[in-house]
């Protein structure tokens, strides 16, 4: 290989690497070359939402659709589970 195909090909792959895959551009162009797979994808289309996850505020397990919710001292929380709920509770109420 002659040092000026070397240097093309080189530059060429560093393009690819320095590609962002953040942008709708760069996710696309990564698919077409296979660099990530659906789940990777799926990751990163949920990082461009923004989308912050809700967290038990017990044990900070992330929360499915099914949580409940209770209003404490004036703030909302979130849980788990109604067990967590009530330990969360009581331990305010020690406070």
């Amino acid at each position: 290989m002659e040092e000026e195909e070397f240097i093309e090909e080189t530059v060429e792959n560093e393009d690819k690497e320095l590609r962002d895959v953040y942008s709708e551009e760069g996710r696309e162009e990564s698919i077409e070359d296979d660099e990530i797979d659906e789940v990777e994808q799926g990751f990163m289309q949920g990082y461009d939402a923004g989308d912050r996850l809700a967290k038990c505020s017990l044990c900070l397990k992330i929360l499915s659709d099914d949580f409940i919710e209770e209003e404490l001292k004036g703030e909302l929380y979130r849980f788990c589970s109604e067990e967590h709920a009530e330990t969360y509770k009581r331990k305010l109420e020690k406070k």
